[in-house]
């Protein structure tokens, strides 16, 4: 254990590769948002739109996964889900949530709280009929978060939705759709020398406008 511990202290890695500063960001975060993602896939980042999704119980008790992004706007950011799974009954008790994306290969993380709202049925359907068809069955199959006995258990249903399905089009389960998360805190981090990061912040105002702040590291 010692060992384990010694080598965990150990561990550093000192980021160098770019700056950020205030003057240059975009004055929109969702451009400066755009310009580093599209920078993350030029890089050949692995899954770059992986993020960790947390959400909080009405407690403020805590949890997150890591799911993927499918779209991004004005309007906000996109995932979907299962709308009876644990973060959905989160959901439901605490719309409040938070993203987080790490690109290491840019030493960047982009941090992101705001509220999430469900996306009308009509935008799930159109994200939905995009998924492969066994995801689209998959979603049929899976209780999200419930207790299974086994995994002979899922591919049983999984067996009985596909012939329920057979010769048919997969529709969105009523379950499964979109949440939109409406940034009101939007934050790039760009990894320095010393752990003295940059931190530049995007945080909306009671007017709607945003005002653009430094953090310190």
């Amino acid at each position: 254990m010692d060992d384990t511990r010694l080598f965990i202290n150990q561990l550093r890695h000192d980021y160098s590769k770019k700056t950020l500063d205030e003057k240059d960001v975009d004055k929109d975060f969702v451009s400066q948002f755009d310009q580093w993602f599209r920078e993350a896939v030029e890089a050949k980042v692995n899954e770059p739109n992986a993020m960790v999704v947390s959400t909080a119980t009405a407690e403020g008790k805590p949890s997150a996964r890591i799911l993927l992004l499918r779209n991004y706007s004005e309007a906000g950011f996109v995932f979907y889900t299962n709308y009876n799974s644990r973060k959905g009954a989160e959901i439901e008790q605490n719309p409040f949530a938070a993203l987080t994306f790490f690109w290491p290969e840019l030493e960047r993380q982009v941090r992101i709280e705001g509220k999430l709202v469900r996306q009308s049925a009509e935008e799930s359907d159109i994200y939905f009929a995009t998924r492969p068809r066994s995801s689209r069955l998959g979603a049929w199959a899976s209780p999200q978060s419930e207790v299974l006995p086994d995994r002979k258990a899922l591919d049983d249903v999984l067996q009985e939705i596909e012939k329920m399905f057979e010769n048919k089009d997969v529709e969105r389960p009523e379950w499964w759709g979109g949440y939109l998360l409406q940034p009101d805190r939007v934050e790039f981090w760009q990894g320095r020398p010393s752990r003295l990061h940059d931190r530049i912040c995007y945080m909306k105002q009671h007017d709607e406008s945003w005002h653009i702040v430094r953090l310190a590291p």
